[in-house]
């Protein structure tokens, strides 16, 4: 089985690579001070939304219209990006639980503890997202606090990957996803979601440290634009 290449963009973004097929998960590029690429660069095979905040959505609407690609969020923002993008355009629509079959894999949308409305206004449940693609499993937690549940995905999943918000003030700090890794059980960690903007400036280092002296998960910190082989 071949690799996939787990590229991070910046803050919560990412570019899922296998055999040819991107897809992008939560592309907020434009604004994103941490960004490596250009949303009117990046190519994308499917793009899929934790959830409604700009810092998420991000270029979504733009980047779909652009290169085609089908978009998966949960329904209340699958139904703004519908209007957005028009009806010929492919949105696929699950709530919390739904899993959403592609030709290169599934995404199914768990929960997370946090709140979400769209730019344009429009109230949604977050979520994180369990991603199988190229065989590898990559659970996205998306903003999310600290809470018991995160164990449930690995419970069901044989998971290779998960990518831990650690900032803070938005989400939980770097101290609470230490317990979250524990939670989750992957066994490789990225952390995601922190030194974008002031208020979530943290340590990732310190955070990769903690991890490791609970000996659950290896981490691995990536600098925007670096990526991880998962093989």
């Amino acid at each position: 089985m071949s690799s996939v290449e787990v590229k991070y963009l910046g803050h919560s973004a990412f570019s899922l690579e296998h055999e040819g097929t991107k897809v992008l998960v939560d592309p907020f590029l434009t604004g994103n001070p941490k960004a490596t690429a250009d949303a009117a660069d990046i190519e994308a095979d499917a793009i899929l939304v934790t959830h409604g905040h700009g810092d998420h959505l991000g270029d979504t609407a733009a980047i779909a219209s652009r290169t085609g690609a089908p978009v998966a969020a949960i329904v209340e923002i699958a139904a703004e990006l519908t209007e957005e993008l028009g009806p010929g355009h492919l949105v696929h629509d699950p709530n919390i639980g739904g899993t959403v079959a592609f030709e290169w894999g599934w995404a199914q949308w768990v929960p997370a503890w946090h709140t979400s409305t769209t730019p344009r206004g429009v109230a949604n449940t977050p979520a994180g997202i369990v991603i199988n693609v190229g065989g590898k499993t990559i659970y996205h937690l998306g903003d999310t606090a600290l809470f018991s549940d995160l164990a449930l995905p690995g419970q069901r999943h044989s998971l290779d990957l998960a990518l831990i918000p650690i900032g803070g003030h938005y989400t939980m700090d770097r101290d609470d996803a230490v317990r979250a890794a524990t939670l989750v059980g992957a066994p490789q960690v990225v952390p995601i979601h922190y030194n974008t903007f002031p208020p979530i400036e943290t340590d990732a280092h310190a955070f990769a440290a903690a991890v490791a002296a609970e000996g659950n998960a290896t981490v691995t910190v990536l600098d925007p634009g670096q990526a991880l082989e998962l093989k």
